[in-house]
């Protein structure tokens, strides 16, 4: 059997996708923030992103199970506050704005996964927090579409451009 293609995703992943929390992975850490753009420059007011980092150390592992839910009807209810897991979902606002809360990931940086509509596949990217080897392999105006701007201590911007000439580099991992 032939797979089936993939479908254009409407604007409904505000519907089960997203949960109280989910861009607080850890708290006490630093804020990226940012906007993802259309490639006219508009705001993107329905996309969804996921967010998979390494903690301080670099350890990849993380922990399952920090949502907790309510004891009634089952609903999540947001995290427990403790366990750091290294995953995220945030859907973006009506301004196209997200926010992560988190700690420097150790090796440098964080993957990011676009869902949006219109989009028949994913796009993947990350954001770096500093300096890295595949950083240098890129020419620099490509370089900087991700790499994450410092704007006050401990607060990262990182936009994300899905086309256009500032389109952010994606990565295939096809």
């Amino acid at each position: 059997m032939n797979p089936t293609p993939s479908q254009t995703v409407g604007p409904f992943y505000g519907y089960a996708l997203p949960f109280p929390g989910g861009g607080d992975i850890a708290l006490g850490g630093i804020t990226v923030h940012g906007y993802v753009y259309d490639g006219a420059g508009a705001p993107v007011p329905d996309a969804l992103l996921e967010f998979w980092q390494a903690d301080e150390d670099g350890d990849l592992r993380g922990r399952p199970g920090s949502l907790r839910r309510d004891p009634v009807n089952g609903a999540v209810i947001g995290r427990n506050g403790v366990d750091f897991t290294g995953f995220g979902r945030v859907p973006t606002d009506a301004d196209g704005h997200w926010v992560l809360r988190t700690v420097r990931p150790g090796n440098g940086y964080i993957s990011v996964c676009v869902f949006a509509r219109g989009l028949l596949h994913h796009l993947y990217t990350r954001i770096y927090l500093g300096q890295d080897a595949f950083l240098d392999s890129l020419p620099p105006q490509r370089r900087a579409t991700l790499v994450a701007a410092e704007e006050r201590e401990g607060v990262h911007r990182f936009d994300i451009h899905l086309q256009g000439e500032k389109e952010t580099v994606f990565l295939d991992f096809g």
